[in-house]
């Protein structure tokens, strides 16, 4: 059985508070890892507690901007892993709906903030 691992690396500051996060998988190519990214979000399927256990975890150079795009680049993203897993097009309609509000609210928050 093949098998294979992603691994992450979180510096922390004094206080607890990650200052620079730094991930590896095991099947990406050797020039692109490990990379440092900004933001983690892992979600985790309890099958016995019936619940999802997540771990978020963002540097505190991230900016708020930053961090509402990485959401709804989330969201949208858990779309298409809808129709993927399930077939279900009416959910992952609603989540794309959701997204496209999502994103007008950004531009209009943008837009006032300018």
């Amino acid at each position: 059985m093949k098998k294979s691992a992603i691994h992450f690396d979180v510096e922390l500051d004094e206080e607890m508070i990650p200052e620079r996060i730094v991930w590896s998988a095991t099947d990406s190519p050797e020039d692109t890892h490990p990379a440092e990214t900004k933001s983690i979000s892992l979600a985790l399927w309890d099958h016995q507690q019936q619940n999802t256990l997540r771990i978020d975890l963002w540097t505190k150079d991230m900016s708020l901007h930053e961090m509402k795009r990485f959401y709804l680049d989330c969201l949208g993203g858990m779309a298409q892993s809808i129709i993927n897993a399930t077939g279900d097009t009416h959910m992952a309609g609603e989540i794309d709906r959701l997204c496209v509000q999502l994103v007008e609210y950004l531009r209009n928050e943008n837009d006032t903030t300018s």
